[in-house]
């Protein structure tokens, strides 16, 4: 069986938990979360929520991580859920070649009033969006046609945006992506219960609103800098 391997690059507080919920339904699928997050917090050294659990529970070196992403499954699909800024400059990256690229954006405002909740002055970094770019235009070099979402899309129409993700990817949509069990998952990382209860208290996707909250005056001009990265990838976004 030829697996399609679908890596999700995302930044935090985006819909990618939800995503991972939903694909991980389907019943010809197979998911892992953020397979990095380890070597990434051994790597900088961050005190992120919950970090000598993950260090003890979870792959610290690079190379094994990305054999597990190509080794064989026994799945018709092999999603896999990325924070796009665990993707350091040490990494070797030409096994993205072997996947299908998906990065899932939003809004830089709706997203940093979220993130600070947990990282209160966040660096432009932490958001991801520098590292999407780049990883964006890696892959445009390497000859393939990344597919961009808009998280807002999937909220508002997640029938037709997933339908028509599937179809694009030539693999059959299952109205089992649009709702799931509520709770947890085994396949979880161990930060869960540091960052997945709004997820974990769902059974679909929330339909989007707006959050009407600013972002702090201390943020604006990173935030700026956000919009600007958002914008030139949104304007590759798969139109439905």
């Amino acid at each position: 069986m030829d697996t399609v391997r679908i890596a999700a690059w995302s930044g935090p507080r985006n819909i990618s938990t939800a995503m991972l919920r939903s694909w991980e339904n389907r019943p010809d699928t197979v998911v892992c979360d953020e397979p990095f997050y380890a070597y990434y917090l051994q790597q900088t050294g961050l005190e992120h929520p919950g970090r000598n659990e993950i260090l003890a529970h979870h792959e610290t070196c690079s190379d094994a991580t990305i054999a597990s992403l190509l080794e064989p499954k026994d799945s018709r699909v092999f999603y896999q859920k990325h924070m796009a800024h665990h993707m350091l400059p040490g990494i070797e990256m030409s096994w993205v070649s072997r996947m299908v690229n998906i990065f899932l954006i939003r809004d830089p405002r709706d997203m940093l009033t979220s993130l600070i909740h947990q990282i209160p002055n966040p660096s432009i970094e932490e958001t991801g969006l520098p590292q999407q770019l780049a990883l964006f235009h890696l892959m445009q070099e390497q000859g393939s046609a990344p597919i961009v979402l808009d998280s807002k899309d999937i909220l508002l129409n997640p029938k037709i945006v997933l339908s028509a993700l599937c179809n694009k990817l030539s693999i059959p949509f299952f109205d089992e992506m649009l709702h799931w069990p509520q709770g947890t998952r085994e396949t979880d990382g161990i930060w869960a219960p540091h960052w997945y209860s709004s997820v974990e208290a769902s059974t679909g996707f929330v339909p989007w609103k707006t959050k009407g909250i600013e972002v702090p005056a201390r943020l604006e001009t990173m935030c700026l800098e956000c919009e600007d990265i958002y914008k030139q990838l949104r304007a590759h976004k798969m139109t439905v």
